[in-house]
């Protein structure tokens, strides 16, 4: 079990031990009158095509899922899940085996079970009554195979707040996110473009199937998402009002009691904003329980800017007027968070820092943005100019190699550009809000809802030897995981033919270094991790590990 796990498990023992008062949550119902209860009826076209009255979802050639849905909250909500159905049992499944391979003890998962009903005791207090209701729609079409670890409608609700949990504690999810947005000067046609790349990982069986999804609710905008099946919630998506929302984890600690996920919240921004302050007094009406900086992107508006969010501070930051440019990692940049001490320590510590640089030298090298350049810069696996190489799959990489999707916008003419696998890699698929929103559609003979002559073709390293060989390492990495957690049968081939697949990337002289401190080889130890720190550390505190490592070792070797 990796330190840090075990480190999070004991921290959150020490909270299970204040637990109490969680029977108003266990015993808690959404509401359902005066909604549209009927069951909706399912046609199965074929395997990956279904179909109920107006709603349906499909599989495009570029294997994006493609979800339409409209309805009252309810109805939205059994729809999405009668029409998910398998996938959803899919994804939760795929989901919890992660956690099950993350924390493999029994006696853990009981304890982090036990934990998840208390962490989540006050969750249904600040999630929007129409959002529990939708939620609770889905979740009928949830697996009973997990109701021992909370029942499906509580089970469903915890997973809304996953990605703030999972940033929370870090080692159980990676969360590294760069965005930006350009207009005016910097934009190729002047108007507003928006381009992020969301690196949240569970595991590559969760990144399968993306679900680009457009709902159209009886109260409110109608909106699109990047999504997967079961998240109601939006980690970035665009309203027919042209306004874009994405998310940016921030350094948080390890909170008490779950409050707002932010996806619900940034879900309620695109169903009831049309504009920049519109989108900031419903941020301001909730309480979250992580960090997080909000990129909202305003049609209206002209700009973007971002609501920085956490759980004792509030901040917009907004560029200059003469700046038509603005630019996100993980660090926040507004006045409310100059002396904040964990931002501080993330600009220093962390690889933050680094990416936001890395978007400045390309936003300097592309002076007008448009979305072919705008996918190239979601794509960049490259260092900073003149800077050690990254290797591939370096957190300080803007294509860290690990993406969930990457996504463009342009808001005044409501096109959105979803990336397809692998990573963002794939093509970039073009939707339109227009033609999406504005007529009817026959869910039995469409193809897709995309307008594919917009679309931004695969990123020609699909096709190159380094790609073939980086996915190779990605496997050979999990043998190396498992070689250090058995302390025994990695052979001196077998580190030679790791290295060889993704050389200049730290940490495969590091993880060889590790295995043989670990088994006492002080020599060979000492030579991989002075090999490691000639390489781009992603982080200081990395950095501080492996200079530790060699003095311990340096110590033995006297």
């Amino acid at each position: 079990m990796p330190l840090m796990v075990q480190k999070t498990c004991a921290i959150l023992l020490i909270l299970l031990m204040f637990g109490c008062g969680t029977s108003g949550s266990l015993h808690h119902k959404p509401v359902t009158q005066g909604y549209d209860n009927s069951t909706p009826k399912v046609e199965k076209i074929s395997s990956e095509r279904f179909v109920s009255g107006d709603n349906f979802l499909l599989k495009n050639k570029q294997q994006l899922w493609e979800l339409y849905v409209q309805g009252d909250p309810l109805q939205i909500g059994m729809t999405t899940g009668a029409l998910e159905d398998s996938l959803l049992k899919k994804q939760e499944k795929v989901f919890f085996l992660k956690i099950e391979e993350i924390v493999p003890s029994k006696t853990r998962q009981k304890l982090l079970r036990k934990i998840l009903t208390w962490y989540n005791r006050k969750l249904y207090l600040n999630v929007p009554e129409e959002y529990k209701t939708e939620i609770y729609g889905l979740s009928r079409y949830t697996s009973h195979d997990y109701d021992f670890i909370a029942p499906q409608y509580l089970r469903s609700l915890y997973l809304h707040g996953a990605h703030d949990i999972g940033h929370a504690l870090q080692d159980l999810m990676l969360v590294g996110c760069s965005s930006f947005a350009a207009w005016g000067d910097k934009s190729a046609d002047g108007k507003l473009i928006l381009g992020r790349n969301f690196d949240f990982y569970a595991g590559d069986d969760f990144a399968k199937d993306k679900m680009v999804a457009f709902v159209k609710p009886d109260k409110g905008n109608a909106f699109m998402m990047v999504t997967w099946a079961g998240m109601i919630g939006a980690v970035s998506g665009m309203n027919d009002q042209g306004l874009t929302v994405t998310i940016n984890a921030g350094k948080s600690k390890i909170p008490l009691i779950a409050k707002t996920p932010v996806s619900i919240l940034t879900r309620e921004i695109l169903q009831y904003a049309s504009t920049i302050d519109e989108a900031v007094a419903i941020a301001k009406k909730r309480q979250v329980f992580v960090s997080e900086a909000i990129m909202v992107g305003s049609a209206k508006d002209g700009k973007a800017v971002l609501i920085e969010v956490s759980p004792k501070n509030f901040g917009v930051y907004e560029v200059p007027n003469s700046n038509d440019q603005l630019l996100c990692s993980n660090h926040f940049q507004s006045d409310a968070y100059k002396d904040d001490k964990r931002n501080n320590e993330t600009i220093k510590n962390s690889h933050s820092k680094y990416r936001y640089e890395k978007l400045t030298e390309d936003f300097n090298q592309n002076p007008k943005i448009n979305p072919q350049i705008a996918a190239s810069i979601l794509r960049d696996t490259k260092s900073l100019e003149g800077g050690l190489p990254l290797g591939y799959g370096n957190e300080k990489a803007l294509n860290q190699l690990l993406a969930h999707h990457g996504v463009i916008f342009q808001p005044n003419d409501l096109k959105v550009w979803v990336s397809s696998n692998p990573y963002q890699l794939g093509e970039f698929v073009c939707y339109d809000l227009n033609t999406i929103f504005g007529k009817t559609h026959d869910g039995k003979s469409l193809e897709t809802l995309a307008s594919v002559k917009f679309d931004i073709p695969e990123d020609p390293f699909v096709n190159s030897d380094a790609f073939k060989k980086y996915e190779q390492y990605r496997i050979e990495d999990r043998k190396m995981d498992e070689f250090l957690e058995n302390e025994s049968g990695m052979t001196q081939d077998f580190a030679k033919n790791y290295q060889s697949l993704n050389p200049d990337l730290w940490i495969v002289h590091y993880k060889v270094g590790q295995y043989y401190f670990g088994r006492k080889e002080y020599a060979k130890a000492k030579s991989e991790f002075e090999m490691a720190l000639t390489k781009e550390i992603t982080t200081l505190p990395a950095k501080q590990h492996a200079q530790e490592y060699l003095k311990k070792i340096n110590r033995k070797l006297k």
